[in-house]
């Protein structure tokens, strides 16, 4: 490839920014704290007890404090990323996505908190994405090192949210309707912001004010599926391999999805006026993943919207990396198209895996630049370590913590 000229260079800077900012009007539209202000402007709360979990916690939290003044006790849970001091509210730190220590003693403080709370008193429960490995709380028998064995094996496997939350809710006293059941006789709202694709409360921060996805039995089996079932902790096995004891009805709440993936395509929609939106969601594995976009790339010329979350196979000894950078680096080795595109593929919380990047902006000049390292696309992914064949051409999408998530986002812009 021959070496840009000033025009060519400035051409493709453009639709990079271009790029960037449908994304970001993507994000902005999933912001946490204008979310809730809009559902408690339209319906009061009062109580003693706000819980806030996830990713986007600190912001709901002071979003709803500013509306429903002070109260009794007032408790946030949050990554490191996203931490931030809430004026009237305890902050807990915990790890994503693998649970640690922060996570366990985050958990137990719910749990003592609901315990508090009596007959004819009201929970205020504001929930995000991330919320299920920030709130570990084992059940009796298996550890802390146990379910984060779990976590890893779930993470490595491929393993959909959809199939990771079945087994996480039957591994914690939270999840799956936990909260409802600790927090009674107290009644429960939830205002929930969803980080899942089709919104199913009991799989956004693995449902703790939802029913659970399945029984033990299931989630036994879906871990034998995935082949990860004789890799996992004695405890584990043990305990999905038990009869459940009879539990009472789950209790029942109230929930409330206030801002969501489709929300934020919407948004990007606005952003880009003209631009194709994509009705299906962009799921399952980057590979296939990669030909839905490369086929909407076919339709020519203009912008093409995705929302979604996908899922990456990890091999024996990945790199870094994560779905976002995966998928746009896989899109940079199949894409051939005439004249000059850019696609993004990003992450709302700002964090693509365990890396600081969002996810990757790739284009039509990202092989040629690996090339000049002599390097191929296919190094990097066949080892799950997309984030240093980004970084090398300089297409790491960074954007920082942006304390809200509602999945993945992404934009394919073509020109000429």
């Amino acid at each position: 490839m021959a070496e840009e000229s000033e025009t060519e260079h400035a051409a493709r800077a453009a639709m990079r920014a271009e790029a960037e900012l449908i994304f970001r009007a993507g994000v902005a539209a999933a912001d946490p704290g204008a979310a809730v202000a809009r559902a408690l402007e339209a319906e009061g709360w009062q109580g003693r007890f706000v819980i806030a979990v996830g990713k986007a916690a600190p912001a709901m939290m002071r979003a709803a404090l500013e509306r429903v003044g002070p109260v009794e006790a007032a408790l946030v849970v949050t990554n490191p990323e996203n931490a931030q001091e809430v004026a009237g509210a305890e902050v807990m730190v915990a790890a994503h996505p693998v649970p640690d220590a922060g996570g366990l003693a985050a958990g137990e403080a719910v749990l003592e908190m609901l315990g508090r709370a009596g007959a004819g008193e009201r929970v205020l429960a504001l929930i995000s994405g991330g919320g299920s490995a920030l709130l570990p709380a084992p059940v009796a028998g298996v550890s802390l090192e146990d379910k984060a064995a779990v976590n890893a094996a779930l993470l490595a496997s491929g393993a959909d949210i959809h199939k990771m939350n079945l087994v996480r809710q039957q591994l914690s006293r939270l999840k799956g309707g936990g909260f409802l059941r600790a927090a009674a006789p107290a009644s429960v709202r939830a205002l929930i912001l969803s980080d899942v694709v089709g919104d199913d409360l009991s799989t956004i921060a693995s449902g703790p004010t939802a029913p659970p996805i399945g029984s033990r039995e299931a989630a036994a089996q879906m871990c034998r599926s995935l082949g990860i079932w004789e890799g996992l902790p004695e405890s584990v096995r043990g305990h999905l391999g038990a009869r459940a004891e009879a539990l009472p009805p789950l209790p029942e709440a109230r929930n409330e999805v206030i801002g969501s993936n489709a929300v934020s395509v919407a948004a990007m929609a606005r952003a880009a006026p003209g631009a194709r939106v994509m009705a299906e969601p962009l799921e399952g594995d980057v590979e296939e993943a990669a030909q839905v976009v490369l086929a909407a790339g076919e339709a020519g010329p203009g912008i093409t919207l995705f929302g979604g979350e996908t899922t990456v196979r990890l091999g024996p000894d990945p790199g870094a990396g994560g779905r976002n950078q995966q998928l746009a680096l896989k899109l940079a080795e199949l894409a051939d198209w005439p004249g000059q595109w850019v696609f993004l593929s990003g992450g709302t919380d700002g964090r693509d895996g365990p890396t600081d990047a969002a996810g990757g902006m790739v284009d039509h000049g990202t092989r040629a630049r690996l090339a000049a390292a002599e390097k191929v696309p296919a190094d990097y992914l066949a080892r799950n370590d997309a984030y240093h064949g980004l970084k090398l051409t300089g297409d790491l999408l960074i954007t920082g913590g942006t304390g809200t998530n509602v999945a993945d986002l992404q934009v394919l812009i073509r020109r000429g």
